[in-house]
């Protein structure tokens, strides 16, 4: 890395400082103020930092904010605050003041403009009980606020008042060396005076009385970026990439299977949490892990990376044999369903895996099994006695999953046997108090068995040093962070890895022949027995850590077992596994203000996603857009249809198809003759940027804010059309004609860049894009290749296809009854019909665990033919009403959809009339 900063730079100070407290091993340049040291800004910026990767970040307190990650701190939710408010709040009523002492001479008018600002930090500082802005120690809002302070608070001739916390908490910075020396490296010792030079090359800042009344804009994605300056240097480098062309490359959509690592290729082995088969996903299942993991794959191919996209259903555990005693089927028939039934959910929402397998197959036996053999041989399991909960109703005992109790830690009252969702604590079951079996509600009894244990005490060393190495390199997401080092700090514990089931992989150990392998120490070997039944030489991929890069995605709650307990298992089975270098998390999506739950009808599920008649691509769109990367999210529908409205309809939408119809309308079918002028020259400069932002964005997995800048790219077009109105100048005189033309031509290319773009994110959309404007092929190996190359894909005498508009609107009655029916208020019907399979005997639970014989007429083999069968008319009939086919086929179709369905349930045992629908309107 090298640190750029220049003498005197008040910004330059906070970087500084904070170089200093984090001890990170930097070159620092001195520069002048003048110097341009960031290539493709068109001025001056000082502080830059440039990365090993060769990009660079210019602002004080990002750089300030890496630095201190790159020491393996964090910035929380309260200090990401504390930067905003410094940012946004000081660092403008600043820079008037250092303006009025410094350029001005007018000290004593300094109070006025810092009064309001230094009176809320001492409001804060006095309303906490510790000595730092976020706690005990000093973090990077600590050291970003007192560096922008140093040069009024450590001027005694400013008379800024009396702000004794204020003054307090910069006294402690102040005795610091760090700080002290980052103050004599850009002050030099002359105080305000040797910012002299500095402030008189800026601009006169606004008044505080003009930012007052400056209307703000609450996501700076969204922000006008049309005051962005753009230098000639820019336009100029804009033009000569705009007239390269395309490449001649064949497309990076194409795939031949088996994908394998490559020699001089980026290699990416990418994987969602595996989604437990007995349960139906929810949106924010979707969201945390197959969708995200789908967006980046899908971006991944775009920059022509070699990946490998595999998942499947985790299908062992008690969860599972509990679902086949509800449903009178055996585990394995369950299975059968489930799979289908996620399978179905995931093509419909256009999830493009290489490989979507299962856990209950031999490989999965196989692996697991070796690495449990490795593991004993180099003496990381042991054994111990377990006192578990048993109930005495099921005759069972109890897996973590099912047993509920108030947690021991936080009192949090449905805390469940293996972890408390509320605080995150890991818990023994037998620690829960007031439990329950979550089956029968009855009190379990405590019991005695012999278990094997991982010793992860034993393999902590190894393991902090895999850790200190991959989330300094790779990209891991804060909150991944923090919960892995919450449980270092906690101490690892042996945790034990059998468990007394039916259902699961096999224990080969001898004196444990009758357990199987607990599910979290099972299901991540899922991922290699996923890729063994995709190739027999799987091993390239999880046998080469020098030559593949692992991304895992999931939910927060799936953090420890990816990055604590799994590595552990693969570092202990020492047989060169790869290991997770980026790991992936959000937080969780929430259904309006409460919580989804299947059981209360509450919220939308996936196989309820497609009967909205709502595009697949547009529920990826509003997940995406909510996607809880910082923070909890929640789905709304009013907002998704604002969102679907405003920013599909009115701004994507409505910027790609007047596009097109210009095309279309005034030049017949054909891309016009293109002169630039100043002015177009400086949009393709601002959608330049706008790419390479969401270049930068995607690389980190900033799946979010890269979405903004997709529209930003279309807000920019839309203003570009409004003010140069074609449809009024293809009227005039023969240069007028030419600059519609020429107007049209730019903003058709646009919505050309705009359809690959989308694509990681809407892909039926990105495709009816290309067809519409019958892009060529190429342009998917073109447009994101290095930092973005937005080069003119559809030259002059081009011919469009048929445009048509891409999105409709959602009107307001149409989500208030969406609204309505997955509010919980569907439930009546569904408990009804659901009612008979519960009806299991108590005392045949402990048979049943094992194998459940059919009952009722069903007929499991039948029942598993039909269900895929279901769901691919479901799909076709979907698909015919999509294409607006006749109506008289589409009936055809949705008769023979029914006739299936009745024949489903008749083989599962079920009554073949559906249940009455509530709140149902056609």
């Amino acid at each position: 890395m090298k640190l750029f900063v220049s003498e005197g730079n008040p910004h330059c100070l906070k970087v500084l400082a904070a170089l200093e407290v984090c001890g990170v091993q930097c070159d620092v340049q001195y520069v002048n103020h003048e110097e341009k040291v960031v290539p493709f800004l068109s001025r001056p910026a000082l502080p830059a930092l440039l990365l090993s990767s060769g990009q660079h970040l210019f602002s004080s307190n990002a750089i300030c904010r890496y630095l201190f990650e790159v020491n393996g701190q964090d910035s929380s939710e309260l200090c990401n605050q504390w930067l905003e408010w410094e940012a946004t709040v000081l660092q403008p009523a600043l820079l008037e003041a250092l303006h009025i002492a410094v350029v001005q001479g007018k000290g004593s008018e300094v109070s006025k403009v810092l009064q309001g600002p230094l009176n809320s930090l001492d409001q804060s500082l006095s309303k906490g009980n510790t000595p730092y802005l976020t706690g005990k120690a000093v973090s990077v809002a600590d050291v970003v606020l007192w560096a922008a302070l140093y040069p009024v608070l450590s001027d005694s001739s400013l008379a800024l008042g009396e702000c004794k916390c204020v003054k307090t908490w910069f006294d402690r910075g102040a005795v610091m060396h760090s700080f002290q020396s980052a103050a004599q490296k850009v002050l030099q010792g002359k105080g305000l005076q040797g910012m002299k030079s500095f402030m008189q090359r800026q601009p006169a800042p606004r008044s505080s009385q003009c930012r007052d009344t400056q209307q703000c804009n609450s996501n700076p994605a969204e922000g006008d970026e049309g005051e962005r300056v753009v230098s000639e240097a820019e336009m100029e480098a804009a033009v000569l990439t705009w007239s390269k062309g395309l490449n001649d490359g064949p497309s990076t959509t194409d795939r031949q299977h088996p994908i394998l690592p490559q020699e001089g290729k980026r290699n990416l082995l990418v994987t969602s949490a595996l989604p437990y088969v007995n349960n139906v996903p929810h949106l924010g299942n979707i969201i945390g892990c197959v969708l995200s993991a789908d967006v980046f794959s899908r971006y991944g191919r775009l920059r022509d990376w070699n990946m490998l996209f595999v998942c499947g259903t985790d299908e062992y555990g008690t969860a599972t044999e509990n679902k086949a005693r509800e449903e009178g089927l055996t585990p394995q028939q369950i299975c059968d369903k489930y799979h289908a039934i996620h399978s179905s959910i995931y093509k419909w929402f256009q999830i493009d895996f290489d490989y979507f397998g299962r856990t209950t197959t031999e490989k999965q036996t196989e692996i697991a099994q070796d690495i449990f053999w490795r593991l004993h041989k180099h003496d990381f399991l042991m054994e111990d006695t377990v006192e578990q909960l048993r109930c005495e109703s099921c005759q069972r005992f109890l897996a973590d999953r099912f047993v509920e109790g108030i947690c021991p830690h936080c009192t949090y009252p449905e805390a469940r046997g293996d972890q408390c969702d509320k605080c995150g604590r890991l818990i023994n079951a037998v620690e829960l108090r007031e439990p329950q079996c979550k089956v029968c509600r009855q009190t379990p009894v405590i019991r005695s068995s012999k278990h094997l244990f991982l010793d992860l005490p034993k393999l902590e060393t190894q393991l902090e040093q895999w850790l200190d190495k991959s989330t300094s390199t790779g990209d891991w997401t804060a909150n991944a962070k923090q919960i892995t080092r919450s449980w270092l700090r906690d101490g690892l514990k042996p945790r034990c890895i059998t468990r007394d089931l039916k259902w699961g992989t096999p224990v080969p150990h001898p004196d444990f022949k009758e357990k199987v392998f607990y599910v979290w120490f099972d299901a991540p070997i899922g991922y290699l027995s996923i890729t063994a039944n995709y190739t027999d030489k799987w091993e390239k991929w999880w046998k080469n850590p020098d030559q593949v890069e692992l991304y895992n995605f999931m939910a927060k709650d799936n953090v420890p077992f990816h990055s604590v307990v799994f590595p552990c298992s693969l570092l202990g089975a020492q047989d060169n596994y790869t290991l997770v270098g980026h790991l992936v998390a959000t937080e969780y999506l929430n259904y309006e203000d409460t919580k989804f739950s299947k059981s209360r009808g509450v919220g939308v599920f996936g196989d309820m996603a497609k009967d909205t008649n709502i595009p697949s691509d547009v529920w990826r769109f509003y997940l995406l857009y909510v996607r809880p990367e910082g923070q909890d999210s929640a789905f709304s529908w009013a907002d998704m249809a604002t969102k679907n409205n405003s920013e599909l309809l009115n701004n994507l939408g409505n910027f790609i198809n007047r596009a097109g119809m210009f095309v279309t309308k005034f030049f017949d079918g054909c891309v016009p003759v293109m002169e630039l002028q100043q002015e177009d020259k400086k949009l393709l400069a601002l959608v330049g940027w706008e790419l390479q932002q969401y270049i930068q964005l995607m690389d980190k997995v900033k799946i979010r804010d890269a979405l903004k800048h997709i529209l930003n790219i279309s807000r920019h077009g839309n203003q570009y059309i409004q003010v140069n109105e074609p449809w009024k100048k293809i009227k005039g005189e023969d240069t007028e004609r030419l600059r519609a033309g020429t107007v049209t031509g730019v903003s058709v290319n646009i919505a050309c860049l705009l359809s690959v773009m989308l694509f990681p994110y809407m892909p039926t959309v990105s495709q009816t894009i290309r067809d519409q404007l019958n892009a060529p092929q190429s342009i998917i190996s073109t447009m994101l290749q290095g930092n973005g190359t937005f080069v003119c894909a559809l030259s002059a005498g081009h011919r469009v296809g048929t445009v048509s508009p891409l999105f409709q609107k959602l009107e307001v009655d149409q989500i208030e009854a969406l609204k309505k029916r997955f509010s919980g208020q569907q439930t009546t019907a569904q408990k009804a019909a659901n009612t008979q399979p519960a009806a299991v005997p108590a005392p045949a639970a402990a048979a049943a665990a094992a194998e459940v014989a059919p009952v009722n007429g069903v007929d499991p083999e039948k029942a598993k033919q039909l269900t895929q069968a279901v769901a691919e008319q479901g799909d076709k009939v979907r698909a015919l009403k999509t294409q607006k086919a006749d109506k008289a086929v589409i009936t055809a179709e949705v008769t023979k959809l029914l006739d299936l369905k009745k024949q489903l349930a008749l083989a599962e045992g079920k009554s073949p009339e559906p249940a009455p629908q509530k709140g149902k309107k056609k």
